[in-house]
């Protein structure tokens, strides 16, 4: 089956006008030129900026046209906006790109609490009978019953198809020590052919050595931050599960830390922040995690095909699922 890719808002988020995600889905999902619908805008600061010179004065109006005109492919994907109001200054919301171009919406929204079915009501009276159903991701396990029992059954009672309970992963929330270098502008001092190791977790080490132990050992796949003069912590990080050792102060390690490091291909680096801001500074990146790993991609394969009901996706999409001869 012949597919399409196209996304009408891009997300610029180095301020060149490039969305990093545009190029990766295009090669995961093995499209040719032909079949790759590039954005008909970014929201950057600058388009924002054109947009409010206008004062309000007249509809800011961008064609959607290149989403409509598309080849003999059986379906083209579209990625939304973030959610259900961006993009509304450029007249290019979800409900907006929808009713333009007539086009089915299949909403994936992360699990926080039960009052996610607030938003969800939302999105029905926006969308009507164009939201032909929901992936609710990121499900915690202890929230998967009441999703299971009382969410699921609530929403489908009001007309709102649920096709997936997708459950929350650590693979899926998970960063590269490569990300956190860059954030950081961080030198690597050891291990660097080593930097796409996957970072579940983040801990501080500034406790005693003792307690550091007990702490590390519940953890997985952890990046620690801790001073570059604490040899102890660092001994202890080492001998539990510790993809990277985050040094702040810019206190060098001693031999025998890039030692140990290097023989369990660990990488370190050394920031000249100290502990409070270098930890802050991951943590934002835990927020912005992007599918751009080919373990990810994996992850994400396994999870649809245990959790969404894909024959019945195909058939709100009025498309048959495809057959290999054989």
């Amino acid at each position: 089956m012949e597919i399409g890719f196209g996304k009408p808002i891009g997300n610029s988020t180095n301020g060149d006008g490039k969305d990093p995600d545009l190029d990766f889905i295009a090669e995961t999902l093995k499209l040719s030129g032909s079949r790759y619908y590039p954005p008909c805008v970014s929201l950057t600061e600058a388009t924002v900026a054109d947009r409010l010179t206008l004062s309000g004065q007249g509809p800011s109006h961008y064609s959607l046209q290149r989403y409509t005109e598309h080849q003999d492919e059986a379906l083209v994907l579209l990625e939304g906006p973030g959610n259900l109001t961006e993009g509304t200054l450029l007249n290019l919301s979800v409900a907006n790109i929808a009713a333009e171009i007539d086009a089915a919406v299949l909403l994936v929204t992360r699990y926080d609490s039960l009052l996610l079915v607030d938003r969800l009501l939302v999105a029905k009276a926006q969308l009507g009978s164009r939201l032909i159903g929901v992936i609710i991701n990121d499900v915690p396990v202890e929230a998967m019953e009441a999703c299971a029992d009382l969410v699921r059954p609530f929403l489908e009672n009001q007309g709102i198809p649920v096709l997936a309970l997708l459950p929350r992963s650590p693979i899926m929330r998970s960063i590269t020590v490569r990300e956190i270098v860059a954030r950081l502008n961080a030198e690597v001092l050891c291990c660097k052919n080593r930097l796409d190791l996957m970072v579940e977790t983040l801990t501080i080490g500034a406790m005693n050595v003792n307690s550091a132990l007990r702490y590390f050992r519940k953890a997985n796949n952890m990046a620690v931050v801790t001073g570059g003069d604490r040899t102890d912590i660092q001994f202890a990080a080492l001998e539990t599960s510790t993809q990277c050792l985050v040094l702040t102060g810019q206190i060098p390690p001693s031999p025998e830390i890039l030692e140990r490091a290097s023989d369990l291909e660990v990488p370190i680096v050394s920031v000249d922040s100290d502990t409070l801001s270098t930890v802050e500074r991951i943590d934002e990146l835990f927020g912005q995690v992007r599918l751009h790993e080919p373990i990810k991609v994996q992850c994400i394969q396994e999870l649809i095909a245990a959790h969404c009901d894909i024959d019945r996706l195909m058939q709100l999409l009025d498309l048959g699922l495809p057959v290999s001869a054989g």
